[in-house]
C-alpha cells in the first residue's frame, strides 16, 4: 500500500514561513494532480491548493499570494511554500495525489500552528 509522507509542519509566528513537502513511498501512476487540503477544528476539509501533471495551479482565494504551490514529476513530490501566515491558517494539513481513475492517496496529516 502507498503512502503518502508529509514533511514541514510546525509552530510559526504570524508573518512567518513554513514550506511542507510530500512524497509517496511507492510508485503511483498516471498521476493527475496534487494538492494541500487543510482541516482547522471543527471545520470542514478546504482545498489550499493543487497543481496538475501540466503544471495548472488552483488556490484557495484565502491564500492566493501568499502560498505557492509547486511540484517535482520526476520525484512525484509536491510543495507548498507559505508566506506572510496568519493565525487563521492553523489547521492540519493533508498532502493529497489524484490519479486518472479518480483515486485517491492522502497523507496522515501535519499540524500547522500560527501563533498571534
Amino acid at each position: 500500500q502507498v503512502q503518502l509522507v508529509e514533511s514541514g509542519g510546525g509552530l510559526v509566528q504570524a508573518g512567518g514561513s513554513l514550506r511542507l513537502s510530500c512524497a509517496p513511498s511507492g510508485s503511483i501512476f498516471s498521476i493527475r494532480a496534487m494538492g494541500w487540503y487543510r482541516q482547522a477544528p471543527g471545520k470542514q476539509r478546504e482545498l489550499v491548493a493543487a497543481i496538475t501533471s501540466g503544471g495548472i495551479t488552483n488556490y484557495a482565494d484565502s491564500v492566493k499570494g501568499r502560498f505557492t504551490i509547486s511540484r517535482d514529476n520526476a520525484k512525484n513530490t509536491v510543495y507548498l511554500q507559505m508566506n506572510s501566515l496568519k493565525p487563521e491558517d492553523t489547521a492540519v494539513y493533508y498532502c493529497n495525489v489524484r490519479t486518472m481513475r479518480t483515486l485517491d492517496y492522502w497523507g496522515q496529516g501535519t499540524q500547522v500552528t500560527v501563533s498571534s
